[in-house]
């Protein structure tokens, strides 16, 4: 809130971009020139970045796997809104599959999942970021994931 008691005016994207993916695991190599071209917006740290690397490359990842099952009909749209008020990031990643449930996700510190070889990009987002919301629709399954950048 102001010092008038108003809340503070937010202001909209600064900047937004977008990727359009096809669903082969080789494509994620375009994630991180992708990050660069809006890290020049964004400013972030390395720490930071190496968030946003690492949380969008999972989402990425599971897009392709999980959400589109490999097909390579379909594609993962990827859109990161950079905004100045707060200086922060939201970073959608879309895929055309038929969705999932986020609570029926097994966590990966369960102590028959320790070992497993897969299902730690979840727990990643949600460790590296400050918020990762899930939706579906009739045109797919996105996870939005948002992080602060501190200057």
């Amino acid at each position: 809130m102001s010092s008038k008691g108003h809340p503070k005016k937010r202001s909209g994207p600064k900047a937004v971009f977008s990727l359009v993916l096809q669903s082969r695991l080789s494509e994620l190599g375009r994630i991180e020139p992708f990050l660069n071209k809006v890290n020049r917006v964004l400013h972030c740290d390395e720490i930071q970045f190496h968030k946003l690397m690492v949380a969008t490359t999972e989402a990425v990842s599971n897009a392709i796997i999980h959400g589109n099952k490999r097909d390579p009909k379909k594609k993962v749209t990827v859109t990161c809104e950079c905004n100045t008020r707060p200086p922060s990031v939201a970073i959608h990643v879309k895929d055309m599959g038929e969705g999932f449930d986020l609570a029926n996700v097994p966590s990966p510190l369960q102590r028959n999942r320790l070992l497993a070889q897969s299902g730690r990009g979840i727990f990643l987002m949600r460790v590296l970021m400050d918020t990762v919301r899930h939706r579906v629709d009739s045109d797919g399954s996105e996870v939005v994931m948002t992080l602060r950048i501190c200057r």
